[in-house]
């Protein structure tokens, strides 16, 4: 048996939101890129050099399990040859071109209908993502009327720590003022969301895996979730209504 869940944490990337692909949005990011650091190299070999600096950050982040803050993202490991003067004011415009690079990032089918139910349920609601950018996450939020929903919203670039640390996850039900053990956890990473919440000593925690994926990967005891589900809309199937409907009026 779980114990009573009073709050639900979510990742973002892959949760929240997915990846679409759209060819002619990206290949304006990477002009948009260059264009700002006004490179004279040709494309392949501008973003070879960045991409291999992307990997060698990637690697110190994750074996520390530290995120750095946007500025010095691009400052010490993207473009350490540039001057501090150049990048520093560019961070945020560099961060925006270099994720568009993959794709538009839009929500879920059924975010707003479920987070705004959840809400509405008596459930606190927050947001706890390895997340370079230290705007984007906001922006959206705010764009599409999600914001009132999330109390907290704690992003591994402005705590500093990353999952699986547990951390980001402690720091998380400190600012919501809840009890981990009552808290829930919903994310797409075995070894990132569901060892990093249960050493955070959350009471459950939720892998969302895409219909008809297949996980060649044999998950080890402490990766296994206590629940997977294949649609965001199956998070309303887990949690019935705590205190009846709240006084929040409901929008879809």
């Amino acid at each position: 048996m779980f114990p009573e869940i009073e709050a639900i944490f979510m990742d973002v990337g892959n949760t929240l939101r997915i990846v679409v692909r759209d060819e002619a949005f990206q290949a304006q990011a990477r002009k948009q890129l260059m264009t700002m650091m006004g490179s004279q190299e040709t494309e392949d070999a501008f973003f070879d050099k960045l991409n291999e600096r992307w990997k060698k950050y990637r690697k110190w982040a994750l074996a520390n399990r530290i995120e750095a803050a946007e500025e010095e993202l691009w400052i010490r490991f993207l473009f350490p040859d540039e001057p501090v003067a150049k990048i520093a004011p560019l961070a945020r415009k560099l961060t925006r071109s270099w994720r568009d690079m993959d794709g538009r990032r839009v929500p879920r089918k059924d975010v707003k209908r479920v987070v705004v139910d959840l809400d509405r349920r008596g459930y606190l609601l927050g947001i706890i993502a390895n997340m370079f950018p230290e705007t984007e996450i906001q922006e959206w939020l705010e764009a599409d009327g999600l914001a009132p929903y999330f109390k907290t919203v704690v992003l591994s670039s402005r705590f500093g720590r990353r999952k699986p640390d547990p951390r980001i996850f402690e720091e998380a039900v400190r600012q919501a003022g809840v009890d981990p053990a009552k808290s829930a956890y919903l994310g797409d990473h075995p070894e990132r969301d569901v060892v990093g919440a249960r050493q955070a000593g959350f009471g459950m925690t939720i892998l969302l895996v895409d219909p008809g994926e297949v996980t060649r990967k044999t998950l080890t005891r402490e990766c296994v979730p206590d629940r997977t589900i294949h649609e965001f809309s199956e998070l309303l199937d887990l949690f019935p209504a705590r205190n009846g409907p709240q006084s929040r009026p409901k929008e879809i």
